[in-house]
């Protein structure tokens, strides 16, 4: 029994949703005029070398998830890394007194996984005057006995995780507040933020040399709120080896215009360090509140963002993480249904979601043996057509596109005035009607090439009418594609279930 199947057996004799491992796991109204050949056989954690995924395991500091009715679902997802909150209140709940059993079941459950932790030091802790909230939105420590109880919990963290965790990110969204809770009087200033982020990872380095530190983790996509903040930060930006941002947009690819000059402000201050996109995720159905609420998603338009917004990063070359694996009640709110995993209000998990199999296809296809292929091979790909390339170790091209929107003309300055082809960005929706598309590729046709639905995981065979080669061009006939990646490459590429 493959390590897959065997956590499935134990999920069900557990009691929690069993992973479905058939062929046909994610049932869809997809129908294309393809003979099918397979489907996409998940890769677990240990199968993986390593990707640019990391996965979300947050809020447990907090009591609105449970990790260990999620624990066993995490290695055959595929994702190698994930991100936990250390809740200072729930680790130092009387004054001097630390408690990390908590919280060393699970990142030593995560080694013994083959998992890589990233530990986010937030949030506050009012059992000290002034050391700020415990929650989302919370204000900083800011009183000098809560700056110093803060020093020390920060350098006992790191002193605990030693030689366990390398990975480490600051205070979550400190440019939001929460009027609910202590320190919400005034906005933090982007100086605020910088200093205290500074005052950080000092001691983290201080206490772990080789630690590798990501950066602000800001709510917004602002390029000017970034810059200022690295500005602020003057040679101590160089502590940082990622700055992470999170922005929420209803089309995943509306962000990517705020991404590149992200990047363009980082390469002013510290060329050496790198993006990474922090926090994202979509519902899987109508909510009143948090990110992308008020929308009619469901589980297809879910998984369809969230690859989307995976497959799109990787584009950017910016990591990418996935909000959240598992749905959480937030106290005071709602329950949060960004999760790969249906929980109920009593934190169970009840279901597995579509969105799970379709980030475990993604994983299983794109990992770090890949590279992505700067000046694309396709040329003549419309606007209106999300489209990335990349290259196999054996060289083997693989293609993964969708479309992100419908065709449009603007005026561009750039281009005197002249009206140029653009895109109106749009969400995924639950239509899964494709249209044909045409891809022109430099040089010869691939030896058995197929046409792979990302959101199912099945293969088809692309047929020969289908593939025609004219003076050095390969070119790739009535290719479907719709709102959700599809990928064309050679079978040999994938790791296929026939």
């Amino acid at each position: 029994m493959n390590a897959i199947l065997m956590v499935a057996a134990v999920a069900a004799g557990m009691g929690l949703a069993p992973i479905d491992t058939s062929p046909d796991r994610v049932k869809t109204p997809l129908k294309v005029d393809l003979r099918r050949i397979g489907t996409l056989r998940p890769r677990a954690v240990s199968e993986i070398r390593d990707s640019n995924w990391t996965l979300g395991c947050e809020t447990i500091e907090r009591g609105y998830a449970d990790f260990w009715q999620y624990a066993g679902y995490l290695a055959p997802l595929g994702i190698k890394t994930i991100r936990i909150q250390t809740g200072w209140a729930r680790c130092e709940p009387k004054p001097g007194e630390f408690d990390f059993a908590w919280l060393d079941r699970i990142v030593d459950f995560a080694v013994a996984k083959g998992l890589n932790v990233l530990l986010e030091t937030s949030y506050g802790n009012p059992v000290y005057p002034g050391a700020g909230g415990w929650d989302l939105g919370a204000g900083f420590p800011t009183s000098n006995e809560g700056l110093a109880a803060w020093d020390r919990w920060v350098e006992t963290l790191s002193v605990h995780f030693r030689g366990r965790v390398r990975d480490w990110a600051m205070w979550n969204e400190p440019d939001i507040r929460n009027p609910a809770l202590p320190g919400h009087e005034t906005a933090k200033s982007p100086e605020d933020i910088a200093r205290f982020n500074v005052r950080t990872a000092k001691i983290i380095r201080r206490v772990i040399p080789d630690a590798r530190i990501a950066g602000l983790s800001l709510a917004s996509l602002s390029p000017e709120l970034f810059e200022k903040c690295l500005a602020a930060m003057g040679d101590d930006v160089k502590l940082f080896d990622w700055f992470i941002y999170h922005g929420y947009t209803q089309a995943p690819e509306a962000a990517y215009r705020s991404v590149v000059q992200l990047k363009a402000v980082l390469a002013k201050y510290h060329p050496a360090a790198k993006m990474r996109q922090g926090e994202n995720g979509c519902p899987s159905e109508l909510a009143t509140k948090f990110a992308l609420s008020g929308i009619a998603w469901s589980e297809y338009s879910q998984a369809k963002w969230d690859m989307r917004r995976m497959l799109g990063d990787l584009g950017h070359d910016v990591e990418s993480s996935v909000f959240t694996i598992c749905d959480f009640n937030h106290a005071g709110r709602e329950i949060n249904r960004k999760g790969l995993l249906r929980a109920n209000e009593g934190r169970k998990v009840v279901a597995v979601k579509r969105a799970y199999y379709a980030v475990q296809n993604v994983a299983s296809v794109f990992d770090a043996d890949l590279s992505r292929v700067v000046s694309p091979a396709v040329t003549n790909v419309d606007a209106s057509v999300a489209y990335y390339e990349y290259r196999t170790k054996a060289g083997r091209p693989l293609y993964v596109f969708w479309t992100c929107g419908e065709p449009t003309f603007v005026k561009s300055a750039a281009n005197g005035g002249r009206r140029v082809m653009a895109v109106e960005y749009a969400r995924p929706g639950d239509s899964f009607a494709t249209r044909p598309t045409v891809f022109i590729a430099k040089g010869e046709a691939m030896s058995e090439p197929v046409w792979v639905d990302l959101l199912t995981g099945r293969v088809y065979e692309l047929p020969a009418s289908c593939v025609r080669t004219v003076d050095g061009e390969t070119f790739y006939l009535d290719v479907p594609v719709y709102d959700s990646p599809c990928v064309v490459t050679e079978r040999a590429a994938l790791h296929v279930d026939e």
